[in-house]
This record gives C-alpha cells, sequence and structure tokens, in this order.
C-alpha cells in the first residue's frame, strides 16, 4: 500500500494506515497518558509464547551437546558470507559486539536491561542506532539455532557467541553459563528516556546529571558517545561519562577500564561513508528487507563499504587475536585529532612504526595507521583509569585476569544467584555480586517444629502487624529483573538494609531481635532467614484465626543466613525500596505519582494486578503502613484479616476529598453525616478509581468471595516469600 493509497472508495485501502496505527495502541493511553500502566504486571501472557506454557528451558538444555555446538560456532566465524562478508575474514569481533550490546543494556538502579531475556531480538533494542548491523550478526547464527532448536536460546545464544569467539582468537574465558530463557513478546514498562528522536540527550539536569535509572548518555546508546559527550572529541569529559555510565552498570574503575580495553582489543568500527544513503533501522524498514535495517546506498553497502557508527577505526594490526597491543599502541603513541570518511571524530597515532600498521579489514595488503575513539583516550587522560590500564600495559597477565573477570560479570550480572547458572563450563569461585548465600549444613524443622515455632513467635511479643510487616520489609526487595534480593540470605539485619529509612521506621531492628531469641531458645539450629518468613505466616494465621477462618500459608525451610562479607554493601543498596504502595510508604524525592510507583513495585516483584490488589487488601487492614499511620486500613479491627478494606473502599456512604496541594492524602466523610471515617493515599484510592483496579476489588468484596479472598492473599503471600529462591 503506498502513502497515496489513503482513500475509503472502491479502489482505495478499506483501512486507513493511520487507523492501523492507532489500533496499536491502547485508547486509554491516547485518551488518558496518566492512567497508570497495568500492562506491564501482564506480559509475556502465555498465549504469546509457541512452545507452550509447559516448556522447560533447564530440561530442554539437558539434551544440549555442547561441544558440537562450539564446534558449530567456531565454524560460523571463519564462513565469510557474501551478503555480509567478515571484517579480516572471522566473524569473531562482529560476534562480541553482539553479546556485549544484548548485555550491556542492564543498569543496576532498577535490574533492567541485560541479555537474560533475549530483548535485543526486539524493539526498541533491535533498531537502535547503537545496535546498528547486529540484525546481521543474528541471521550469521541462525543456522546454528535452526539446527539446536529449543535447546539453546537466543538469549543465551547471543551471549555464547561472543565468549566462545574470543575462545577461539586466543582469550582465555573465566567461564560461562546457559540459562536464560527467552521471552516472546518486547517488554513493556522500561523507561529507556525522555526522548522522541534517536541520539538526542534530554536526559542531564544541572552539572550533566544523568536522570535515574537510566545507563547511557543517549537515546539509542549502550554507554557512552565514543567521539566524546555530544560528538565533543574531549577526553576527560568522556571519562566522566564512561564512570558514570559504567557505574550504573554496576561496574568499578578496573572492571570499566578492562572492558573497554579489552573489548576494543578486536576488530574495528565502521564509517566507511557519509550516513545519507543509510536506510531505516529494522523496525521501519520496507516489508522486502525481511526483518533487516540499516541498508547502506553507497557501493556494496557491504564489507568495505560498511557504515555502523560513522567511525572508522581499527585498534590493532592483530584485530583477531587476543594481545595486548590494543594498551601498548595507547601509550607508546601520540593520538592526532581526524576525521572519518562519514564525518566523524576520531584520533590517529603519530608516525606509527611499520610493524603497527594496521591492514584493511577486507584488504590486507593496505596499511594504515592505528586509531583510537576519544572513549579510549579517556583511559589515558584520565589519572584513575591511567594508573590501571598503564600497569596493565606491562602486565598482560593481570589485564587478561582483569578482562575475563569483568566480561563474565557484564553477560551474567542480570541472571541472578549462581543457583540459576546451568551449564558446564560454571566457574566453582564464589563472586559476591552474585549475592551468595551459604548452602544448609544443619537438619531442616520439620512439620513438628514449626508448629512450634509458631507459637513461640507468637508469644515473644511482637505484634501481627510488625511480623507481617518484617518478613515483607525482607522478602519484598526481590526484583525479577535481575532475580536479586528476597528473604534468602536474611540481608534485611545487615548493612546496608538495617539502616534503611523504610526498615528503620517499621521497626524491624525490634521484630528481628524478637525471632532471634525465639531461635537462640529452640532446640534445632534454624535460620534467621526462616524466622523471619514463618513469623509473618504464623501472624497472618492468626490475623485470620481472630476473624474466625481457620487457613494455612505454606512454609519452605531451607533459607540461610547470609554474612557480611558476602554483601556487596554498595550493590545491594541498590534495591532499597524508596517506594512501596503495599505499605503505602513514599520516600523523598520522587516526582511520579505515586500509583505509578506503586505499579513499579508490583512489576519488580512479579505479581499480577490481582495479586497486587488482594495483598493490598490484606495488608493494610492487618496495619502494616511503614509509618504507623491509618492511612487506608479500612477497618474497625486492625489486625484482623478481613476484606474490609474493599467493602469500605467501595461504599458509597463515603465522599473523598483531598487534603494536600499536592493531592497525596485524602480524607473521607460519611455522605449523610459529614463525620469522618478514614484517611487514605493515592495508593489506596486507586483501586476504586482506576476502572481495571475497582473490578478486581469489587470481586474482593463480594459476598460470596471470603473465601476466594483469603486463598488468593495467601497464594499472593507466598509468592512473594519465595520469591528469590532457586535452591
Amino acid at each position: 500500500m503506498t502513502e497515496q493509497d489513503t482513500s475509503n472508495d472502491a479502489g482505495g485501502c478499506p483501512v486507513m494506515h493511520d487507523r492501523i496505527a492507532a489500533a496499536g495502541m491502547p485508547v486509554r493511553d491516547r485518551w488518558w497518558p496518566e492512567n497508570i500502566p497495568l500492562n506491564v504486571l501482564r506480559q509475556n501472557h502465555p498465549d504469546a509464547n509457541p512452545l507452550g506454557a509447559d516448556f522447560d528451558y533447564a530440561e530442554a538444555l539437558k539434551g544440549l551437546d555442547v561441544e558440537a555446538l562450539y564446534a558449530d560456532l567456531d565454524a560460523v566465524f571463519t564462513d565469510s558470507k557474501e551478503w555480509w562478508p567478515a571484517d579480516f575474514g572471522h566473524y569473531g569481533p562482529f560476534m562480541v559486539r553482539l553479546s556485549w550490546h544484548a548485555a550491556g543494556t542492564y543498569r543496576v538502579e532498577d535490574g533492567r536491561g541485560g541479555a537474560g531475556e533475549g530483548q535485543i531480538r526486539f524493539a526498541p533494542l533491535n533498531s537502535w542506532p547503537d545496535n546498528g548491523n547486529l540484525d546481521k550478526a543474528r541471521r550469521l547464527l541462525w543456522p546454528v539455532k535452526q539446527k539446536y532448536g529449543n535447546q539453546v536460546s537466543w538469549a543465551d545464544l547471543f551471549v555464547l557467541a561472543g565468549n566462545r569467539a574470543m575462545e577461539h582468537m586466543g582469550w582465555p574465558s573465566f567461564g560461562f553459563a546457559f540459562g536464560r530463557a527467552d521471552t516472546w513478546t518486547p517488554e513493556e514498562g522500561t523507561y529507556w528516556g525522555p526522548e522522541s528522536e534517536w541520539l538526542a540527550d534530554e536526559r542531564y539536569s544541572g552539572d550533566r546529571d544523568l536522570e535515574r535509572p537510566l545507563g547511557a548518555v543517549q537515546m539509542g546508546l549502550i554507554y557512552v558517545n565514543p567521539q566524546g559527550p555530544n560528538g565533543n572529541p574531549d577526553p576527560m569529559a568522556s571519562a566522566r561519562d564512561i564512570r558514570e555510565t559504567f557505574g550504573r552498570m554496576a561496574m568499578n574503575d578496573e572492571e570499566t577500564a578492562a572492558l573497554i580495553a579489552g573489548g576494543h582489543t578486536f576488530g574495528k568500527t565502521h564509517g566507511a561513508h557519509p550516513d545519507d544513503k543509510q536506510g531505516r533501522e529494522p523496525e521501519g524498514a520496507d516489508i522486502t528487507e525481511q526483518g533487516f535495517g540499516w541498508t547502506n546506498g553507497h557501493g556494496t553497502g557491504m564489507g568495505a563499504d560498511a557504515l555502523t557508527s560513522g567511525l572508522e577505526v581499527t585498534w590493532t594490526d592483530e584485530p583477531t587475536r587476543w594481545t595486548n597491543k590494543y594498551l601498548r599502541n595507547l601509550y607508546k603513541y601520540e593520538w592526532q585529532l581526524v576525521e572519518s570518511p562519514a564525518g566523524a571524530k576520531q584520533w590517529e597515532a603519530i608516525n606509527p612504526d611499520p610493524e603497527d600498521m594496521v591492514p584493511e579489514a577486507h584488504d590486507p595488503s593496505q596499511k594504515r595507521a592505528p586509531r583510537m575513539l576519544t572513549s579510549d583516550l579517556a583511559l589515558k587522560e584520565d589519572p584513575v583509569y591511567r594508573e590501571i590500564t598503564e600497569a596493565w600495559a606491562n602486565d598482560f597477565d593481570a589485564f587478561t585476569n582483569a578482562y575475563a573477570r569483568a566480561w563474565f560479570k557484564l553477560i551474567h550480572r542480570d541472571m541472578g544467584p549462581k543457583e540459576r547458572f546451568l551449564g558446564p563450563f560454571v566457574p566453582q569461585e564464589e563472586l559476591i555480586w552474585m549475592d551468595p548465600v551459604p548452602a544448609v549444613d544443619h537438619e531442616l524443622i520439620g512439620d513438628a517444629d514449626i508448629s512450634a515455632l509458631k507459637a513461640a513467635i507468637l508469644e515473644s511479643g511482637a505484634s501481627v502487624s510488625e511480623l507481617v510487616s518484617c518478613a515483607w520489609a525482607s522478602a519484598s526487595t526481590y526484583r525479577k529483573t535481575d532475580h536479586r534480593g528476597g528473604a534468602n540470605g536474611a540481608r534485611i539485619r545487615l548493612a546496608p538494609q538495617n539502616a534503611w529509612d523504610v526498615n528503620v521506621q517499621a521497626g524491624v531492628a525490634r521484630t528481628i531481635g524478637a525471632l532471634e531469641g525465639v531461635a537462640e531458645s529452640f532446640g534445632k539450629p534454624v535460620s534467621i532467614a526462616d524466622m523471619i518468613v514463618l513469623g509473618g505466616c504464623a501472624a497472618i494465621e492468626k490475623a485470620a484465626a481472630d476473624a474466625g477462618v481457620t487457613i494455612a500459608v505454606p512454609f519452605r525451610p531451607g533459607r540461610t543466613d547470609a554474612s557480611q562479607d558476602q554483601t556487596d554493601v554498595e550493590s545491594v543498596g541498590h534495591l532499597e525500596p524508596t517506594f512501596d504502595g503495599f505499605r503505602n510508604y513514599l520516600g523523598k524525592g520522587h516526582d511520579s505519582r505515586s500509583e505509578h510507583l506503586f505499579v513499579e513495585r508490583a512489576f519488580l516483584l512479579g505479581l499480577t494486578a490481582p495479586e497486587m490488589t488482594v495483598l493490598t487488601g490484606g495488608m493494610r487492614v492487618l496495619g502494616t503502613n511503614v509509618d504507623g499511620s491509618s492511612h487506608g486500613v479500612f477497618t474497625d479491627r486492625p489486625g484482623v484479616l478481613t476484606n474490609d478494606f474493599f467493602t469500605n473502599l467501595l461504599s458509597m456512604d463515603t465522599v473523598w476529598s483531598s487534603t494536600s496541594d499536592t493531592d497525596d492524602t485524602f480524607e473521607g466523610k460519611n455522605r449523610v453525616t459529614g463525620e469522618g471515617a478514614y484517611t487514605a493515599t493515592r495508593a489506596d484510592l486507586i483501586f476504586g478509581s482506576n476502572s481495571e483496579l475497582r473490578n478486581i476489588a469489587e470481586v474482593y468484596a463480594q459476598a460470596d468471595s471470603n473465601q476466594k479472598f483469603y486463598a488468593d492473599f495467601v497464594a499472593a503471600w507466598s509468592k512473594v516469600m519465595e520469591a528469590g529462591r532457586f535452591d
């Protein structure tokens, strides 16, 4: 259909293009953009998965012939294809870039991004400018994926390809773990920045303060602009951006320097021509492109005519071998600023020795001077990076080890605890960024022990609300985005969690003290991690019993207690809940409406909208608000587990009005008498205001749903308590 085919007559397209586009956007998002995005709580619906809900990737992996897979990958690396010729006759560097960019979107602030679900297959990542021509890398791997089918996921294959490629080029790997199961739809709700144009940078304020949780300097980049900030070829300014963005990916200075120096040991960048003849990205390309993008109209459009970043840089004379020549060249030469054929700012060695001249990628008889990026010179100009990299220039073994460890962290950072790592090449060493916990070293408590402990806990002096709050505070640190946090390890009693505002306000330390006292007096070993969760279970059962209902809250022992030495304080600090609608907690410094943050918290916990709803209703009447306020406690029986939150919220007897300039708190008065009944926050009233949530809330307020309320609350509670356990 052409652009002109917009009429509704017999010769025209019966459905206009703009109507099709509009149909792809939920009506509520077009008309009411401030509506809360509940769609993020129902992502990756089973109906979208062609493998079916019963497919078990971990089980499928057991049939994978890893050695045969490696042999097939090795064959791919050196089998140059006419439709996309290999630079220097080896696709290895290309695969390293694919792996790096699949994993490099990870950000520690909210755990989003990373290679764990193969999201680089989907928009927007598949069409970011920084991912230019990686569509070809995936197609080169397709015969391998086709052969091994469901025994290896795309997510695993993307990062395995780069890891194996470097081994093929002489680099000693630290290890590799399988276990990344594919998802089948683009992830919704990930905030990649406010910009509406590629490579714009409206994400800064003040003195180049990068908006949180973003990790890249411009829309559509993985990290930094290699030419320097906004194309300004200033190595020191580039170093500042590098430190900030790599830090947001959980990398320290040494890891950052290792990744840049190690990655740039291989391959080249592509800027053979200006970008005036470059086609659209894959998501915007013509249907005849069949998923390809960035078609280049210069010459053959590939090989020597390839255009990706606009930079034309090869760092060493052996770009398909693991050597120390990148660092040697960096410090051996002075560098002059030049421009690529595409007009990009880059640096060239002054008076290079003949043995250091680099070959042209598709004509090795042609030689030219080594070149560097502004982000490379940052490693030389920044005093901290210089101290690190200058030492490595004289100690290849130290550099090799540092890069191997940093690369392993890069491609595994979002996988969570080591228990999720699969395959024969998982390293034995315990790494602190995996949030390790000790193995169970004692006999686990049985049913009789659990009953005795519950009784002792309820007699310890800790209240129902305190016990529930403590268990929630521990378990709800879990993030499904990178599988970190949760109750296992009981890190809530260690720094930094023991000093978090949300835990101090809730009096968590006092409750843990009571639980520790019970554990110490018990005749068998039991972890504090188990005691915290068991305390919540016992309290919920009592709260239901006080309502005249008998329920059993499932409990599975086996958690262990981490030590302070096993806790990366800085990294764990990013798990701090600065907002938690389940406990009516909103910390300082948030611009977003609390109900939007509430949905974000539910998303990170992996909850559905019904689970979010029933948990909130139950926790409100149990009195778990962090500050002990009565907001949302719509009951005259606080501490008793009932559906009163829903019945009173949905009652037409109450009229609500704002009590704050920011519309964050509200008062409900009796419609007839005008007397005050309840107070609330936005995190309470949203369950009556939002049409989807109200319909769910109505289910739990119905006269015939008492049993369902208790069953659903217990199931959702148990889901959170078990989150983060992979034993």
